[in-house]
């Protein structure tokens, strides 16, 4: 049974509030993934639906990126289950410039990591999955916690 609009509208509400208790960590995890990887150019946290958890991206508009980001996974989300690819995971898009990459970060959130065209992407494989589930911990440890 669904519940009534002003329902969903106050669960989502209080949902962004817990999730916004996690930003000081989720910042921590991005700082540490950019000075591991020094060809990153920009690291995000969002949720799923393309709220910015966290973000250190100078050269643009977090806000902008992270409903992007939202559209594509849900597009990505989808072609994983119409091919029988199970759940996703990631996505990588090179453009002529450099690398676009979005990780799952549990099942709330998302990174997402502008790079360089000269980045290893083995490694930024490699220490994004890391990332991505540290910040996949924080987050729903975040949505479990309890209002006093």
């Amino acid at each position: 049974m669904r519940l009534p609009m002003r329902q969903r509208a106050e669960r989502r509400q209080h949902e962004r509030k817990q999730l916004m208790t996690a930003e000081p960590e989720v910042l921590g995890e991005l700082r540490r993934l950019r000075a591991r990887l020094p060809q990153l150019t920009g690291a995000l946290a969002a949720s799923v639906d393309g709220l910015v958890l966290a973000q250190e991206t100078p050269a643009i508009e977090p806000e902008g990126v992270a409903a992007l980001t939202a559209a594509a996974l849900g597009v990505a989300q989808r072609l994983t289950d119409a091919t029988g690819q199970g759940d996703f995971r990631e996505l990588l898009v090179r453009g002529a410039d450099g690398y676009v990459a979005t990780y799952a970060a549990g099942g709330q959130a998302v990174l997402t990591l502008l790079a360089e065209p000269r980045i290893n992407v083995g490694r930024l494989h490699l220490e994004a999955r890391r990332s991505s589930a540290r910040i996949g911990e924080l987050v729903d440890r975040a949505l479990t916690r309890r209002d006093s």
